[in-house]
């Protein structure tokens, strides 16, 4: 059975923050279709014989287009869970340590999941690997 979505009217600070949420979403839509256009434009070049001189790079900015349109849909689904975590009265709170992430931080990038004391932590443990 298909999960019903329920349509959430936000007000104060989480209109707020679902606004950002919606502008970085909106912000990357965009990104994705320009790169995305400009990807099947070069495909559609070399489908059409257009030769080019300089096949590395072009493969390079191909494999460059493709790893942005892979991290902006990432970011994406983030956004879209964030929405999802601010419609259920969970968003704005650290995954980890489950204190409240604080609002600069929110404002700055409003898909966290992390307070920045976690993140830092996630980030050395990467680094350590």
């Amino acid at each position: 059975m298909a999960k019903q979505k329920q349509t959430v009217e936000f007000t104060g600070q989480d209109l707020v923050y679902y606004n950002a949420l919606m502008k970085v979403r909106n912000d990357l839509s965009e990104q994705i279709r320009v790169c995305s256009d400009e990807l099947l434009d070069c495909t559609n070049s070399e489908k059409r014989g257009v030769t080019t001189h300089m096949a590395d790079s072009d493969s390079s900015r191909n494999e460059m287009g493709l790893q942005m349109l892979t991290e902006n849909g990432n970011i994406i689904t983030l956004i879209d869970d964030a929405i999802e975590r601010l419609a259920n009265g969970e968003y704005g709170i650290c995954m980890d340590c489950g204190e409240p992430i604080p609002e600069p931080r929110l404002m700055a990038r409003p898909y966290a999941l992390f307070c920045i004391k976690c993140k830092s932590r996630h980030e050395e443990m990467m680094k350590n690997r």
